[in-house]
């Protein structure tokens, strides 16, 4: 019983701290949910054991080919309700993220927006709730969201499905049917997956979500150097 009780104070303890260390960690950031705090603190060691494990960790690349439908064909709508075209992307190798903000890996949105500054890595990022119900808000909200935690400046589209099945996005239609893009059949794992599209509009990679968007791997095949 005495083990028992120590035990219990020790864990209560644990977890007194943790909820200190999260609310000071993240003080700039107020307006974020306990959840949101907690997963942001986390995710450091979340990326160490999925790679560890080998977990959300697939790697897909295939030579360049010339997709049977065109990359930059695809409109999508702007998370501002604007008209977004992808014939913008023409001449830059171009990342394409689908996001959420109540998961483990959304810590990434602060990856991304940094490569994006340091080296002008052109990324996409679409808002999807298509897993375990992740990203419940609408779209002005993840936009907020987005932009007063993580400086997000890169273009989101509007909340959407990314997965296969009637209501998919056309851009992933595009990204996961061969008859488009040419290969990869691959849907997002999860949230924060990621392909590759390069200069000329052909698809050249996919990353599961544990392989981070400022890693070698993923930079290598955007073409910059940490």
């Amino acid at each position: 019983m005495r083990i028992m009780k120590k035990t219990l104070i020790v864990v209560v303890l644990l977890i007194i701290s943790l909820t200190g260390y999260v609310q000071i960690a993240n003080r700039n950031h107020p307006e974020m949910s306990f959840r949101q705090k907690m997963l942001k603190t986390v995710y450091p060691m979340l990326m160490w054991m999925t790679r560890k494990a080998g977990a959300n960790s697939t790697v897909l690349k295939h030579e360049p080919m010339l997709p049977p439908e065109s990359f930059f064909n695809l409109q999508d709508t702007a998370i501002d309700g604007t008209l977004f075209s992808f014939s913008a992307c023409k001449g830059k190798k171009t990342l394409l993220v689908n996001t959420a903000s109540d998961c483990g890996y959304t810590r990434q949105y602060e990856e991304l927006q940094r490569i994006h500054e340091q080296y002008g890595v052109n990324i996409i990022g679409f808002p999807a709730n298509d897993f375990k119900q992740q990203e419940k808000s609408d779209n002005a909200s993840i936009a907020e969201f987005c932009k007063r935690n993580y400086g997000v400046s890169f273009p989101l589209m509007q909340k959407s499905q990314v997965v296969s099945g009637e209501q998919q996005n056309r851009v992933f239609q595009w990204l996961t049917q061969a008859g488009k893009n040419g290969w990869n059949t691959k849907n997002p794992s999860w949230n924060f997956s990621k392909y590759v599209v390069d200069e000329e509009g052909r698809l050249v990679a996919y990353f599961d979500p544990s392989v981070a968007p400022d890693s070698e791997e993923v930079l290598g095949v955007l073409g910059v150097k940490k």
